[in-house]
C-alpha cells in the first residue's frame, strides 16, 4: 500500500507541475490498483474475522462440554448423596420401629404385671379383711 502512495505521489507532483510526460491513464490505473488492494485488504480482514469466529465456537463449544461434564458430575454426586441419606435414614428409622416396638412390649408386659399386682393387692387386702373378721359381705357401722 505504501508504494501505491508513492507512487500517486508521484503521479499528483506531475500532474500538478504540468509535466509533459504524465500520463491519464496511468494515473486511472494506479486507482485499480488501490481498489484491488483495498479488495485484498477486506478479503484479507474477512478471513481473519472467520478464523476468529470459528475460533469462537470451538472455544464455546468447549465451555459448554466442560459445563455439561460439570453438571453431570455434580448431578451424579447428589443422586449419590441422596441414596446415602435415603439409606441413613430407612436404618435409622428401622431403628426407631424396633425400638418402639420393644418399648410397646414392655409397657404392655407392664401393664399386665401391674393388672396382676393390683389383682393380688386385692385378694390380700381381701383375705386380710376377712381374717381380721371383716366380711366382704357385712357394712361397717359407721
Amino acid at each position: 500500500m505504501e508504494a501505491l502512495l508513492s507512487q500517486f505521489t508521484f503521479l499528483s507532483d506531475q500532474a500538478l507541475q504540468g509535466n509533459k510526460n504524465f500520463d491519464p491513464s496511468a494515473m486511472e490505473d494506479l486507482m485499480k490498483l488501490f481498489e484491488i488492494e483495498s479488495y485484498k485488504a477486506w478479503a484479507a480482514l474477512e478471513l481473519e474475522e472467520e478464523k476468529q469466529v470459528k475460533g469462537a465456537e470451538i472455544t464455546m463449544q468447549q465451555a459448554e462440554d466442560y459445563f455439561d461434564s460439570v453438571m453431570e458430575t455434580a448431578v451424579d454426586e447428589f443422586r449419590r448423596f441422596e441414596e446415602e441419606m435415603e439409606r441413613e435414614s430407612k436404618a435409622e428409622l428401622s431403628g426407631v420401629d424396633d425400638t418402639a416396638e420393644k418399648v410397646k412390649k414392655m409397657g404392655d408386659l407392664m401393664e399386665k404385671g401391674a393388672n396382676i399386682a393390683s389383682k393380688l393387692y386385692v385378694e390380700a387386702a381381701m383375705k386380710s379383711a376377712d381374717f381380721n373378721g371383716l366380711s366382704p359381705n357385712k357394712v361397717h357401722p359407721s
